[in-house]
């Protein structure tokens, strides 16, 4: 079996070398970032050249993103295709509508739209000691022994949040919400001009039973199931009624 390992903090960061280690049973090469690049989401580097330096056997850093190390791990740097695609553990939550911002998801989400399953984990807490990454990387690599034996359903992809605390167990999770408060900070720098410094706000979430983030504020491993599909479906009772096509008919057939 391989397993690409990646991740968003950087291919020197604790929690890549945790879990790295730990999959070594399962078989594992790493291609991740050379840096951190946490944030960047499912961006995609297609105006310069990407590098990947080999640093050690099966340990490739990639001048890149996320997104980039998978496409290019699977199309370019590995001998086979992958049979699994494992990225994190990152430092810090993935929880709710930060999904949308992870570089650590959308590597997931990258392998997915390759074809390969995936997911990623991410270590909830704001401090971090060395043992809460090998509880992190144990239950990735039962997870990850999982999804070797057995299929996801199409076009999905696991999120997995594990609470840097004691463990009470494991739930199966939605998406949940967070609360948006004021995020940016205005200052002066020592030249008297103006600059913002983003996501400078506390922001919390909504306590809402059955969401990531609840299970994860109670100490259990949240694993939500996440697929490719955007399209919301309940809208369109109510979008059939704006009556679109009108505004922009079909040509006739004598057009």
């Amino acid at each position: 079996m391989l397993i690409l390992v990646t991740n968003d903090d950087g291919i020197h960061s604790h929690g890549i070398q945790t879990l790295a280690k730990r999959l070594i049973p399962l078989g594992q090469v790493v291609v991740a970032p050379d840096r951190e690049r946490s944030a960047v989401g499912h961006s995609l580097t297609l105006h310069s050249p990407l590098r990947a330096e080999q640093i050690s056997p099966d340990w490739f850093a990639v001048d890149g993103t996320p997104t980039d190390c998978v496409n290019l791990g699977i199309h370019g740097l590995l001998a086979a295709r992958p049979d699994l695609v494992v990225s994190g553990i990152n430092r810090g939550g993935n929880m709710g509508d930060d999904i949308t911002y992870s570089g650590t998801v959308s590597a997931a989400m990258e392998a997915t739209l390759m074809g390969v399953p995936a997911f990623a984990v991410s270590l909830e807490g704001e401090s971090f000691q060395a043992e809460d990454f090998r509880v992190a990387a144990d239950f990735a690599a039962d997870l990850a022994e999982r999804l070797l034996n057995r299929r996801l359903p199409p076009d999905t992809f696991l999120n997995v949040n594990v609470p840097a605390r004691q463990v009470r167990g494991v739930r199966l999770t939605r998406q949940g919400r967070r609360r948006y408060g004021d995020v940016v900070v205005e200052n002066i720098d020592p030249r008297g001009r103006k600059y913002y410094w983003l996501g400078g706000g506390e922001l919390g979430f909504q306590d809402l039973e059955g969401t990531d983030f609840h299970a994860v504020c109670r100490g259990y491993i949240s694993v939500t199931p996440l697929h490719l599909d955007l399209t919301n479906y309940r809208s369109f009772e109510t979008l059939v009624r704006w009556d679109l096509q009108e505004s922009h008919p079909e040509p006739s057939a004598e057009g």
